[in-house]
């Protein structure tokens, strides 16, 4: 079975290369339309999904879950991407050389996507948008507590294309939810150029020991924020109040809070009252724990593994350090590379914590809660890559090309 739809993913690609950036324009906005004019069907298929999943972890409910007001933002970040400029085709790097070969660098499509997702049915919909605008094909494969909802979802978008004029095979998803077809599909170098896991640490670690096809890791998300000696209070308590609260289930939410010592004392209690009353408990190092005693019944003494956890929900760990060094290395020790950030009112300390810290989107004064495709301006991402090679960051438009060297000679040889 998964043979085939490799065959079908490498030639609705290549068919995908002789499509203008209208055409691939123009069939998004369809699918956009269609989905919201059958969204009637998604959300039946989607209460199914909720009745069969109530043994899901909150956080794992409310990543499956869709309304109205849902499905409406994944349409509009569908439409945003089918208008944003297309980079299939973009020239760059053009040389002349001395010989007279005229060399320039050309974006061409990955080729074949295939993206492995759990609880996640808008991934179903900003891949399919992503790889179609960048002139990839995708193979999607979810989870099976989003079935339904996803085999809707890929219906409705292949009937979408061939209105448009476009291959429907340029997406296709595997409604089979036996497990074993991950291993397959991860040995199908043959027709696939990229695997993008979408989930926790046990699918990425699959992915990662069983794959043939370079594999783009970075789901998972333990985020810091290190509260400076220098730092606005002030204005430096709302931004952690939204970088843990806004959406506490989404991997760029806030994870850990490190406080320089020396405005511990006073600002710690404000974070957990502040907090607290939004609904948020605490997991408090020997410091801050000495700092707030008694305990208020929020805040509970952090475990051995509490700093390596990504919380997923309205739990926040706190830890006092002695200054930027030290939280630089609490980072370096505990984080996964994805969104960290400093609250500063030092240009100097910035610029040394941007330096440090190996992160994909490092943050000076801001929410950690921005590291996605539609803020960062990419119309939506396939992920948010952790790794050093080929993107970083929210994977847009740009970060499914790569490129081809085009020489243009005058029957010139070599001498």
């Amino acid at each position: 079975m998964l043979d085939q739809i490799g065959i079908n993913a490498r030639t609705a690609a290549r068919r995908l290369a002789l499509a203008s950036a209208s055409q691939k324009t123009a069939a998004l906005l369809n699918v956009a339309d269609r989905i919201w004019q059958e969204r009637g069907e998604v959300l039946d298929a989607n209460r199914a999904d909720l009745e069969s999943a109530k043994d899901l972890s909150e956080a794992l409910r409310d990543r499956l879950m869709l309304n109205d007001s849902r499905l409406e933002g994944i349409l509009s970040e569908l439409r945003s991407v089918a208008n944003l400029p297309d980079p299939a085709g973009e020239v760059f790097e053009k040389n002349v050389l001395p010989n007279g070969l005229r060399i320039h660098k050309q974006r061409v499509p990955l080729g074949v996507l295939a993206v492995i997702y759990e609880a996640r049915p808008n991934v179903t919909v900003d891949i399919s948008g992503l790889a179609l605008k960048s002139g990839n094909a995708a193979i999607l494969r979810g989870g099976k507590e989003t079935l339904a909802t996803n085999r809707i979802l890929a219906e409705i978008i292949r009937h979408g294309l061939e209105d448009g004029g476009l291959p429907a095979d340029a997406i296709q998803f595997i409604d089979n939810p036996d497990r074993g077809l991950i291993l397959e599909l991860l040995k199908m170098d043959d027709y696939v150029d990229l695997i993008i896991p979408r989930g926790g640490a046990a699918l990425h670690n699959l992915c990662r020991e069983n794959s043939r096809i370079p594999v783009v890791t970075g789901g998972m998300g333990i985020c810091h924020l290190f509260v400076d000696e220098s730092a606005d209070l002030d204005a430096t308590l709302p931004v952690i109040a939204n970088a843990k609260v806004q959406r506490p289930s989404v991997c760029n939410a806030l994870d850990t809070v490190l406080i320089h010592e020396k405005v511990a004392r006073d600002f710690i209690p404000r974070i957990v009252d502040t907090l607290s009353n939004l609904g948020v408990t605490f997991r408090a190092d020997s410091t801050s724990a000495a700092l707030l005693a008694p305990l208020p019944p929020s805040v509970q003494p952090a475990g051995p593994e509490d700093f390596d956890t990504e919380w997923m929900s309205l739990v926040l760990g706190i830890k006092v350090v002695a200054g930027l060094e030290e939280a630089v290395g609490h980072i370096a020790d505990h984080a996964t590379a994805h969104s960290d950030g400093i609250l500063t009112q030092n240009e100097e300390n910035a610029q040394t914590f941007i330096r440090v810290v190996d992160s994909a989107a490092v943050y000076v004064n801001a929410s950690t809660r921005f590291t996605d495709g539609a803020q960062f301006g990419l119309g939506a991402e396939v992920a948010v890559s952790t790794v050093r090679l080929h993107a970083r960051g929210p994977m847009g438009l740009r970060e499914l090309c790569t490129y081809k060297w085009v020489v243009e000679g005058d029957y010139t040889v070599r001498d």
